[in-house]
Formats: structure tokens, C-alpha cells, sequence
């Protein structure tokens, strides 16, 4: 069974920098595809950025040059490195893993930019 564990978040200044770090389980961790979601309160949860199995990214308009994602296959593990966050960075955070047969999400964690 896959599991998928998040780890990171918390409370920072706007301005400010988080990493968050994803290690997934049960799952040949180098051919799956990983991705950060966020959901607002009130809203949609949506895709924030995506890492491939060939190390493309992809990142939603509005953390491009702000975030970064990165994977470590070694340690099973995917980050994301938030930097210059706003107030409209605030959400829970989830991490997805995609592989050829299945999909799993992690437990959500809580970001909260204020000051």
C-alpha cells in the first residue's frame, strides 16, 4: 500500500520562506509523477506545481519564480521550497503521488502566511 507523508508548514511572515518535504511509501518512488496542491478555505484545491519522472516541473502562474519543486529519489522524498510568501499563499497544502497504477495523497498541511 502507498502512503504518502507530509511533513513542514506552519506559520511565517509575508516575506518569509518554507519548505515543505513529502515522502511516499510502498511505491517505486523514481516513476512516479509528484505534485503540490493547495486548498484556500472556500475554495477549489488546486495544482501548484509538478515534478516528472524525467525531472520536468511545472508550476501554477502564480508561485512561478517564487516556489520551487525538487525531488531527492534517494530519500523517496519531494519538496517544495516556498520563497517570498503573501498572504494569498495561505492554504493547506497536499501532496499527490501519481504511479502507473495508482494515486495517493498525503494529509494535508496547514501554511499560513500573516503578519
Amino acid at each position: 500500500q502507498v502512503e504518502v507523508v507530509q511533513s513542514g508548514g506552519g506559520l511565517v511572515q509575508p516575506g518569509g520562506s518554507l519548505r515543505l518535504s513529502c515522502a511516499a511509501s510502498g511505491t517505486i518512488f523514481s516513476a512516479n509523477t509528484m505534485a503540490w496542491y493547495r486548498q484556500a478555505p472556500g475554495k477549489e484545491r488546486d495544482l501548484v506545481a509538478r515534478i516528472t519522472v524525467g525531472d520536468s516541473t511545472y508550476y501554477a502562474d502564480s508561485v512561478k519564480g517564487r516556489f520551487t519543486i525538487s525531488r531527492d529519489n534517494a530519500r523517496n522524498t519531494v519538496y517544495l521550497q516556498m520563497n517570498s510568501l503573501k498572504p494569498e499563499d495561505t492554504a493547506v497544502y497536499y501532496c499527490y503521488a501519481v504511479g502507473l497504477s495508482f494515486q495517493a495523497w498525503g494529509q494535508g498541511t496547514q501554511v499560513t502566511v500573516s503578519s
